[in-house]
């Protein structure tokens, strides 16, 4: 696929605005920064939280055929052998002999001189991506063990103890939300590509026979998520994989892809891994993993459906989907991020319009009596327009506004993000009336 270039611009905005209103920050920036390495900030985390909780509510709590799990990040180095990560979970690395940057062998159009300064590059050699670390004091190779490369691997070895303590009968599903890490050559991207990030992963166990249609059912059901939340479907596709591109253990595999501005890029993977990784594990651990079917009296393997998502990548997704610039009559840029309101991180900001006459104590009750309920924020500094145009630019989807009015007739102006409507409502009616249009919002657009 031919790659497209990056629009540095819009890049650059997002991450302009990711670190002026405490969504991202450069991990360890006092100290010049640590590659390819991010922290949330107050209000990334309630993003990223939010995120994790719409994932968790579609495929966990709104079904009743999957369950959850939380998998430690160290498990025994035999699950990665049987896994084929301490043998094949490499890439090709390449190295330039002038500038001595590396590279990813497979990202490079000409495998011999160095896209940056035109050098030559050093012959391939593979590079295991997974984080070796030790368990204990001793230092040898009888105490290796490594950082999690990704968080399937724990579901499968606790397939038998879920199925058993859940009284669980296939079909079913065991989803996790977890950290991994893998030695990336080439990080970048912002938050696309990095070395520790979060997945979100769901193992759906099948019977052999009925794969293909759970993988159609599984392939509809997570591209829809991304729509439910307002991503823009033009931006959105889903890309088979070539059956040369499929990895040893998949039957078929589909990629989520959103048009990033550096392009047309992976957002998640739906997978038929088959039998493959039980019966990796099964054949390792020397413990039966076979599924008995108490109505047909069988005992096989199920097959496997994956769909893995990347917690960063989605919310990298949602970021860049909802960003928006509008030039005033004035000539001024106004930046939104129209995020869907379940996933913004500040449901309501309430404001007095001035700082005296009252406004400020009604204010900071209604302050009180809202958060209790929702996310809420309360500023009373500067202007009223540039405190509308900061939660514009943080996502919030509504602002509460004390006026001259609200001391008449005890009502407020709810004004809108996207359309600026500002309707009048009873403080008394102020709770439900949020609750009812957070509740009826089905697209990114208040």
């Amino acid at each position: 696929m031919a790659k497209q270039k990056k629009q540095p611009d819009v890049m650059d905005q997002i991450v302009s605005l990711c670190k002026r209103r405490g969504f991202i920050f450069q991990s360890s920036e006092i100290y010049g920064g640590f590659s390819s390495c991010w922290d949330y900030g107050p209000l990334g985390s309630e993003l990223k939280r939010n995120v994790k909780d719409a994932w968790w509510n579609a495929v966990v709590r709104n079904r009743e055929d999957v369950v959850g799990i939380d998998c430690s990040i160290l498990m025994h180095p035999r699950i990665w052998e049987a896994s084929g990560h301490v043998e094949g979970f490499t890439d090709p690395l390449v190295d330039c002999k002038e500038c001595k940057k590396r590279f990813r062998a497979d990202d490079l159009d000409d495998p011999h001189h160095c896209p940056e300064c035109g050098g030559e590059l050093t012959e391939a050699r593979q590079f295991n991506l997974m984080f070796k670390t030790f368990m204990g004091p001793v230092e040898d190779q009888a105490a290796v063990c490594y950082l999690r490369p990704e968080t399937a691997q724990g579901i499968f070895a606790n397939f038998e103890n879920v199925a058993t303590s859940a009284r669980l009968k296939v079909p079913f599903g065991i989803a996790q939300i977890g950290k991994s890490f893998r030695n990336e050559i080439t990080p970048g991207n912002f938050i696309f590509r990095t070395r520790e990030f979060e997945q979100m992963e769901i193992e759906f166990f099948c019977k052999p026979g009925t794969d293909t249609e759970w993988y159609e059912h599984w392939k509809a059901e997570r591209f829809q998520w991304y729509l439910d939340l307002g991503v823009n479907p033009d931006k959105l596709r889903q890309r088979d994989h070539a059956p040369d591109e499929l990895a040893h253990y998949a039957k078929a595999c589909v990629d989520v892809e959103y048009e990033f501005p550096f392009g047309w890029s992976e957002l998640e993977g739906v997978a038929n891994r088959t039998d493959y990784d039980l019966g990796r594990h099964q054949e390792y651990s020397g413990r039966d993993l076979q599924y008995f079917d108490d109505a047909t009296r069988e005992r096989y393997l199920p097959y496997v459906i994956e769909p893995s998502a990347g917690v960063d990548r989605s919310l990298l997704t949602f970021l860049v989907d909802a960003y928006d610039e509008v030039v005033t009559e004035e000539g001024k840029t106004e930046r939104f991020l129209r995020l869907h309101p379940r996933l913004a991180p500040i449901k309501v900001a309430i404001f007095p319009l001035v700082r005296k006459d009252g406004m400020p104590e009604v204010a900071k009750q209604i302050f009180h009596d809202l958060k209790k309920r929702f996310p809420c924020f309360y500023d009373e500094r500067g202007a009223v327009g540039r405190r509308y145009r900061r939660q514009d630019e943080t996502g919030t989807p509504f602002c509460v506004t004390v006026d001259g009015q609200t001391l008449e007739d005890h009502t407020v102006t709810v004004r809108y993000r996207d359309s600026r409507e500002q309707p009048r409502v009873a403080i008394a009616d102020l709770a439900p009336f949020i609750a009812e249009q957070l509740a009826a919002a089905t697209s990114a657009r208040i």
